[in-house]
């Protein structure tokens, strides 16, 4: 086995055998392609060796055989299709690793120069010379116009907790529909579990899983980041510039934590003292530095809204201080909220039992304060402070420890484009959660613009809505699947209790269990329980897997499409014009 690296995601070798996969697997590949046919000769290991091994050791597996000399494009796209399928980095061989980095050259004809790809080649020890026409001419092709389209029935954009459970939920429905979801990364994070994490009950592990694992049968997953899109011709264009073709999209990429919105925050974060619960890699220095704690001051910030989880914020807080009372040092212990916003919490009902522990722990309540600068070496936070009468004036606070809630703010590639309000956020109606301009595209989760909290409770009932309203846009009808602008908020006011905050559009209380069962307005014990041993569950094994267990969508009677929508889904003949 002789590895070269091709690309960051893939390298080549020579022939492997059975033996060499662990030490593959210790080298970090998670993936292997195999190109070389069986019996080539008399001394290579069959395909099927190399998959048992393989899977004993956990890697994954993807048999493209490619006769010597005789490379087509059939091959190319096969390979391109494991690459964009396989988990990274990816190791693929052959007899000398020749075919396997032929395929790749030829994969990114049209997306890199030939001349890059031949140096690419050549340093990896591979003369490809003899390519050049074939690579020249694929990307002639490409450069003169936008070519032949990949075109899906829906194409979903983000790998997160609103795309695959809005694609497991259209597969749910009806299977057989071709779904792509485009999504870059390999891992998939439970977001609500960081705050357990932050606390001492979970370990970060438990709030991760590969994503390919989530990937619902059914559906393809396109390895790539999108970068804009074309809606009037129904194509969406691929960081690499790749453009793919859809009959409804589905537009749930999340937002962005605007780190930079806070100067020096991104500096001193993980280190002087500064966490936050809203990243993987940092909400155990949160359970670390309350840990360490023993006296002197704690800061807690909140940015202006919107932002994921209004109450994530303030959870740290009481995770916090319920850690330090349990461990008698809480007196010792100055504890200050600075929240941007004017209230503790926007639903009023949920309001009394919060500042029962916000007078239990002794916390500061600091309203109409944004954090705007952090000092680490100096461990001194800057916010501007607005008065009664709207004056703002800066003021510096020091502390030993501070939890930060970053500015969060839409992406940039839908904020730059014809989807995104004035806000930046994507331009959906709040019931049916279709596009307020095109009809066969519908936006979810936290980059859209419905005026409800961002959680993945919200998520949980908006993916049967969007599923739902793509297939009754797929046949032609007007989407009648209505959300009700559903959020919860299960606010962990000490280790063992919750209240759990549900409510809907304009704060109206919409729980999903009857009062004399579990009594949101209360913390209890019942909600801790649902939070730490039921919630994990029910997200990874129901809710991503098309469960709609208690999150039926309310149905309208249907009116007739519109006739934009019918348009929409017929648009194959004018898009390939268009082409």
């Amino acid at each position: 086995m002789d590895i070269k690296t091709i690309a960051p995601d893939l390298s080549v070798s020579s022939q492997i055998r059975p033996q060499d996969v662990g030490v593959a697997v210790s080298q970090g590949f998670r993936s292997i392609i195999i190109n070389r046919p069986d019996d080539e000769s008399s001394d290579q290991p069959s395909h099927k060796e190399i998959v048992e091994a393989a899977q004993r050791h956990g890697l994954e597996v993807r048999y493209v055989p490619v006769v010597p000399g005789q490379v087509t494009d059939a091959d190319v796209g096969a390979f391109a299709k494991a690459m964009r399928e396989l988990p990274a980095p990816a190791l693929a061989y052959c007899r000398t690793g020749t075919r396997s980095t032929t395929l790749w050259a030829l994969s990114q004809a049209g997306h890199l120069s030939t001349a890059a790809i031949l140096k690419t080649a050549n340093a990896a020890g591979y003369d490809l010379a003899g390519l050049t026409m074939r690579l020249d001419a694929k990307d002639k092709a490409t450069a003169g116009g936008i070519g032949r389209v990949v075109t899906h029935d829906v194409v979903i954009i983000g790998g997160g907790a609103a795309g695959i459970s809005t694609a497991a939920s259209i597969l749910k429905r009806r299977k057989g529909v071709n779904v792509a979801i485009v999504e870059p990364r390999t891992e998939h994070y439970y977001q609500p579990g960081w705050t357990l994490v932050g606390g001492g009950v979970f370990k970060r592990e438990q709030t991760e899983r590969q994503m390919a694992s989530l990937i619902p049968k059914g559906a393809q997953w396109l390895r790539s980041a999108c970068a804009a899109f074309d809606p009037e011709r129904n194509q969406i264009i691929l960081e690499d510039g790749e453009r793919i073709g859809y009959r409804v999209l589905v537009v749930a990429p999340g937002l962005k934590l605007n780190w930079d919105g806070i100067e020096g925050l991104k500096e001193t974060l993980g280190k002087n003292g500064v966490t936050s619960n809203y990243l993987f890699d940092m909400a155990s220095y949160t359970w670390e530095l309350v840990q360490s704690m023993k006296g002197g001051r704690a800061l807690f910030t909140q940015p202006p809204m919107p932002i994921k989880c209004a109450g994530a914020p303030q959870k740290a807080m009481y995770l916090a201080c319920d850690a330090w009372k349990r461990r008698g040092v809480l007196q010792d212990i100055e504890v200050e909220f600075h929240n941007a916003g004017g209230v503790i919490f926007g639903v009023k009902e949920y309001v009394p039992a919060l500042m029962k522990y916000v007078d239990k722990y002794g916390i500061d309540l600091c309203f109409n304060e944004t954090l705007i600068g952090v000092d680490g070496a100096a461990k001194t936070a800057y916010f501007d402070v607005t008065n009664a009468d709207g004056a703002v004036e800066r003021q510096a606070r020091e502390f030993d420890m501070m939890h930060v809630c970053p500015p969060q703010v839409p992406l940039d590639f839908i904020k730059d484009s014809a989807l995104a309000n004035q806000a930046g956020w994507i331009d959906v109606s709040g019931e049916t959660l279709q596009h307020v301009r095109y009809g066969n595209i519908f936006g979810l989760g936290d980059g859209g613009s419905t005026p409800n909290a961002k959680t993945a409770a919200a998520v949980r009932k908006q993916a049967p809505v969007a599923a739902h309203n793509v297939l009754c846009v797929l046949d032609g009808k007007a989407p009648n699947a209505v959300y009700t602008g559903y959020g919860s908020c299960p606010l962990t006011v000490e280790r063992g209790k919750i209240v759990l905050a549900e409510f809907a559009y304009g704060g109206t209380l919409d729980p999903t269990f009857p009062m004399w069962a579990l009594k949101g307005t209360k913390p209890t014990r019942a909600a801790w329980f649902l939070k730490e041993k039921m919630l994990p569950s029910i997200y990874f094994n129901q809710m991503l897997r098309g469960d709609e267990m208690l999150v039926k969508p309310k149905l309208l009677p249907h009116r007739p499409a519109s006739h934009e929508a019918q348009e929409a889904c017929d648009f194959k003949e004018a898009s390939s014009k268009a082409a």
